[in-house]
């Protein structure tokens, strides 16, 4: 019952001791509320391409931290259905996330996994561990496995500071499967269907203790590498100022890169690729 029902005092699920997951809270009293649930009778399937996807995200380490990118196209079967995507979000000061696969779950997702983290320090005091940040992620792409199996499926990617960790590795990159699989990836990784060839790029062109810089430059590279040869992954559209976006999370917290610099970064690497069109060379 809501506080609207009870004339504006708040209901009884909201007195009784629990646990510090607003995902768990939502299951117990508001099911209908989760982004979770299945959409449709166990026996139906989505219709491909009727649904926007996103693609594609990576990460990489670099020498203050660990950035973040991705593209802004948006598809839905052989139509590009928004070419402004929003795929890369802050989950809190040292965490972020970005997300490829059907949308709408991807954005809501994401919103309650900032709720998450925001209703466990309020209640506990004191914030996750990036671990337990991850774990909790894991838990709830678990609970998305129904409408996964039904064609609706949500790959998100998370990075994160973690300055308990060694020097140097504080940069930290996370991948999950779609059945809530949990992996720690070492200095770079990349999801959604143009990930084969960002990860192909980012292969030949990440190195420990790049700048910030040099490693923006090096996920535009990869981003435009995924455009190439897959379809559904946007490049820079110089014409609309349409650029990747890219994000990093130091010591100092989470940082969107502002427009003009992506926008200059952009433009330097697409004047590169006029001379190079396969993009550069591996660093010996």
């Amino acid at each position: 019952m809501t506080a609207n029902d009870q004339g504006g005092r708040l209901g009884e699920e909201f007195f009784t001791p629990g646990t510090s997951s607003f995902t768990e809270f939502l299951t117990a009293h508001r099911p209908a509320l989760l982004p979770t649930r299945k959409p449709f009778p166990d026996h139906v399937r989505a219709a491909p391409g009727r649904f926007p996807h996103g693609t594609t995200v990576l990460a990489l380490a670099y020498r203050d931290g660990v950035l973040i990118a991705g593209d802004r196209r948006a598809t839905m079967g052989n139509l590009i259905a928004q070419r402004d995507l929003e795929k890369v979000h802050p989950a809190d000061d040292y965490t972020a996330v970005a997300f490829a696969g059907t949308v709408g779950l991807a954005l809501d997702m994401v919103k309650l996994y900032q709720v998450e983290l925001t209703h466990f320090e309020k209640i506990e005091g004191i914030p996750m561990t990036l671990n337990a940040k991850a774990r909790r992620l894991a838990g709830m792409i678990r609970q998305n496995l129904g409408q996964a199996m039904q064609g609706l499926a949500v790959v998100p990617l998370l990075t994160g500071y973690d300055d308990t960790a060694p020097e140097g590795e504080r940069g930290r990159i996370f991948s999950f499967d779609v059945a809530g699989g949990l992996y720690e990836k070492k200095g770079f990784h990349a999801e959604g269907s143009g990930s084969p060839y960002a990860r192909g790029a980012l292969k030949k062109l990440f190195r420990r203790g790049m700048t910030r810089r040099e490693a923006a430059l090096a996920a535009l590279q990869a981003l435009y590498d995924a455009a190439d040869d897959d379809s559904a992954t946007g490049g820079p559209d110089i014409n609309r100022r349409i650029f990747p976006i890219v994000s990093v999370i130091t010591e100092d917290g989470f940082e969107r890169l502002a427009e003009p610099e992506t926008e200059e970064l952009s433009r330097e690497m697409v004047e590169q690729r006029r001379t190079r069109p396969d993009g550069p060379s591996a660093t010996p």
